[in-house]
């Protein structure tokens, strides 16, 4: 599912205009991100929570010169699945489970 397929299903569901689902959804990805920027984690209880991991310098190789290269520090978004979504996927990733 991409982003045009999840505004079709949730405007489906919800009878609310695609314009309007797209105006929340892009809003919703805007607050997440402005929030980790920030420094902060951002909790949906039973859907999960978004964080930020710090990934520390460190050398690298260049494989195509094998020339020993500087990798940066970055920070990386991070998502950790809640229950109900865990649930919802069911005991082998596949569907099915309790979810809701």
């Amino acid at each position: 599912m991409n982003k045009n397929d999840l505004i079709s299903a949730v405007a489906q569901s919800t009878g609310i205009s695609k314009a309007d689902i797209a105006n929340a959804v892009d809003g919703l990805f805007d607050s997440i991100a402005e929030s980790l920027k920030k420094g902060n984690n951002v909790r949906l209880v039973g859907f999960g929570t978004f964080s930020v991991a710090r990934r520390k310098a460190a050398q690298g190789r260049n494989p195509r010169t094998g020339e020993t290269i500087q990798i940066s520090a970055s920070n990386r978004p991070k998502f950790k699945a809640g229950k109900r979504l865990k649930a919802a996927l069911g005991p082998h990733g596949g569907g099915g489970g309790r979810g809701g």
